[in-house]
């Protein structure tokens, strides 16, 4: 039987082929979720779906994009709004 805390579809499930031949079944914690843009709702492009130990590691060049508001707004809209405040 498996923990009680495996248990729960918190964890993927994933068979693992060991060494001597045999399969076992590995729980690992699910991805979290795409990152959206703030105004529209799309998913951003170039960002991660990782964990958040996963991310520490990467670069911040791999975490967000290089253009202004790089991790929080889509470029369709990010172009929209530098087009905005140049108007004003």
């Amino acid at each position: 039987m498996t923990e009680p805390r495996f248990r729960s579809r918190t964890f993927a499930r994933v068979k693992k082929r060991l060494p001597g031949g045999e399969t076992k079944t590995h729980y690992v914690k699910r991805k979290p979720k795409v990152a959206k843009c703030g105004t529209c709702g799309t998913s951003l492009k170039g960002i991660p779906k990782e964990r958040p130990y996963k991310m520490k590691i990467l670069g911040k060049s791999k975490k967000t994009n290089e253009r202004p508001y790089g991790g929080n707004l889509c470029s369709k809209c990010a172009r929209a709004l530098i087009k905005k405040e140049a108007r004003l």
